[in-house]
């Protein structure tokens, strides 16, 4: 009897199950083993509505998580953001990615031993250091093609199901795609007998793939759920996927009359792969506003999210009427991605209930000094959206960089107390010096800190890590896409289709920055002065959610590759509970800005190979369609 099996290394999907057994059964984590190897036969796991479920929620589980757990292994257990211009890491462990591989450019399609699974992407390969992407793809093909089974389901309920298992799929691709490029493209059930050959499809025709199959679930997907059915994909996700895909391939680093690297050039062994086309194409901006225009269309018309609104709660001293504090806006953007009930949310992924789920992501960043560099704090504006000075005089700062002191002249930080003077977004991105910080004690950015590990950069993560211990006492969730990406990618599209930016691009970057208390963007830019404000806004609104890179591949940003990064030393009058934040040592005389550590060798030799990830050369001798890379 046939079995399913795993094919390639890449796991793809089997024909059918031999043993009879019981269904299978969701743990607190997912689904605790492959059906294959559970002994349940397909009419056991198709029994019902309830139990084919498990088999579709797998294939949710299987999706990716863009935080450090025990699941994953994705750069040596770090964060995508440390291989950008966003943060400098400093887990000195033999598997870590960052410094192992990219900080020393020791990345290679041949790499071994510890290094294994300290690349941003590991194709293929059939450890447990393999990415799950095409693990979630066989969980999805497995539902689709055995759903007709289900006795106890409506057709309706079934077709539902079945184009959220093609969601599953696309959104697998589609990190894939984002990753690599061009990747072989399964569309069935793989059958035992079958002539495994599989072909690495092109550039454009993954990118079509993706599209087709979000267009297909789209027609019975709802445009949003209710509580009760909250993390399933919907209508929404579909069309904003579709979106991103669509400006990412668009966008001028694959869509270009030039080659982003020399062996691209090669257009039948190469270039087909990872470019969209041999020639510049304004149509695929169009293609691009298009989507843009059918999800605000039934947005419109259906409503069901929104940006999180900040809740008033201060008192105007001279008129008594309610206001807007700092703190209302900061916590209005901590919902917006945080929260797994955020009306902000389009795209949740969940793996667990516990609240502990994200503790080895905390506990990485609480055992190092890694961080973000001063050159990504100092792109975030004043409060009322001014930029922050790039020559500001840290030694002698002519006012306070990040809170406000109260009366007494005190910044009372360890109180919590103070005002933040800047663009709320940065004190629920990183933490400032003296700002509470995952158990309500104030954090470690401050050199003197009592438990300061070393030199960092000065900056911690505060994105997911929060303040307190009771902010993290909900169930979590990975944000893979909010309504503000969505807005972004259409003013984008809207942008490079009309070659300048219109009043609609303005209003929906605009909406993103209002719902932080920052003012409009200055009217009357160019297509390239407006795409620079954007590609900014995206670097204020989504650090560490796994959109910096992206961005800096897909534009070639060669200056963020290649910008040496800084740290900021800062020193409180309390190792414990300081009141009052200085820069530099009082003690040394040491200066506050400083070389981060860590140097990196795109420093001085960039090569735009970097772009995409190496195939392992063990997945590409297996013989079944996949190439190369360029520059690899």
């Amino acid at each position: 009897m046939k079995k399913i099996f795993t094919l390639l290394s890449i796991v793809l999907l089997g024909a059918c199950l031999g043993v009879s057994c019981e269904s299978l059964k969701l743990g607190d984590e997912g689904l605790s083993k492959a059906p294959e190897t559970s002994g349940a036969t397909l009419d056991t796991l198709f029994a019902s509505l309830k139990d084919a479920d498990k088999v579709l929620t797998t294939a949710y589980y299987y999706l990716p998580y863009g935080l450090n757990t025990e699941l994953d292994s994705k750069l040596g257990s770090e964060i995508l953001e440390s291989i950008t211009d966003h943060f400098v890491s400093k887990k000195s462990t033999e598997g870590n990615g960052p410094i192992n591989l990219y900080y020393n450019g020791g990345l290679s399609a041949s790499i071994s031993g510890d290094v294994v699974g300290g690349e941003a992407y590991r194709f293929g390969g059939s450890s447990s250091k393999t990415e799950k992407d095409y693990t979630a793809i066989r969980y999805a093909w497995f539902f689709l093609e055995n759903a007709d089974r289900i006795p106890d389901g409506t057709k309706t309920e079934i077709d539902r199901k079945k184009a959220e298992a093609k969601m599953c799929i696309a959104i697998a691709y589609a990190n894939m795609f984002r990753y690599v490029g061009g990747v072989p493209l399964i569309d069935h059930t793989v059958d035992l007998d079958q002539e495994l050959k599989f072909p690495r499809a092109t550039f454009a025709q993954t990118v079509d793939y993706i599209v087709q199959l979000c267009d297909e679930a789209a027609k019975d997907l709802p445009w949003s759920v209710g509580a009760t059915e909250s993390g399933r994909l919907t209508k929404a996700a579909a069309l904003g996927l579709k979106l991103r895909v669509l400006c990412f391939a668009a966008s001028s680093t694959f869509n270009s009359d030039t080659p982003w690297h020399p062996d691209a050039a090669d257009w039948e062994n190469m270039g087909k792969y990872v470019r969209y086309g041999q020639h510049y194409d304004q149509g695929l901006w169009q293609k691009a506003k298009e989507a843009a225009d059918e999800f605000m269309s039934l947005l419109a018309v259906y409503g069901g999210y929104g940006l999180v609104q900040a809740t008033p709660t201060g008192k105007d001293p001279v008129s008594g009427l309610t206001t807007t504090t700092p703190r209302d806006y900061r916590l209005a953007f901590r919902k917006a991605y945080y929260s797994r009930e955020s009306i902000e949310c389009i795209i949740s992924i969940r793996k667990s209930n516990s609240t502990s789920f994200h503790s080895k992501y905390i506990d990485v960043i609480d055992n190092y000094t890694s961080g973000a560099p001063l050159e990504y704090v100092n792109k975030f504006p004043w409060a009322d959206g001014t930029p922050f000075p790039a020559d500001f005089d840290w030694k002698n700062p002519p006012q306070q960089p990040f809170f406000v002191p109260d009366p007494n002249g005190t910044l009372k930080v360890g109180s919590g107390t103070f005002t933040e003077t800047r663009d709320p977004r940065l004190y629920e991105t990183v933490c400032a010096p003296g700002d509470k910080w995952k158990n309500g004690a104030p954090g470690k950015s401050f050199y003197n800190h009592w438990n300061n590990q070393g030199l960092g950069t000065g900056f911690i993560i505060m994105k997911y890590v929060l303040q307190e211990n009771s902010d993290r006492d909900v169930p979590p969730h990975w944000c893979a896409m909010r309504l503000a990406e969505v807005f972004l990618n259409a003013a984008e599209a809207y942008n490079e289709a009309d070659g300048a930016p219109s009043e609609q691009a303005y209003a929906w970057v605009n909406a993103v920055r209002a719902r932080v208390g920052l003012p409009g963007l200055a009217e009357g830019m160019s297509k390239e002065e407006f795409r620079a404000a954007l590609i900014l806004e995206r670097e204020l609104e989504f650090g560490f959610e796994e959109v910096r890179w992206f961005d800096m591949v897909r534009w070639g940003l060669k200056e963020a590759f290649t910008t040496r990064l800084h740290g900021l030393l800062s020193w409180g009058n309390d190792s414990r509970n300081p009141t009052v934040i200085t820069y530099g040592n009082p003690n040394t005389g040491a200066e506050p800005v400083y070389d981060a550590p860590q140097t990196r060798k795109w420093y001085t030799d960039f090569d735009t190979k970097w772009y995409l990830c190496p195939i392992p050369n063990e997945e590409i001798q297996k013989g079944y369609g996949m190439t190369q890379n360029p520059g690899w």
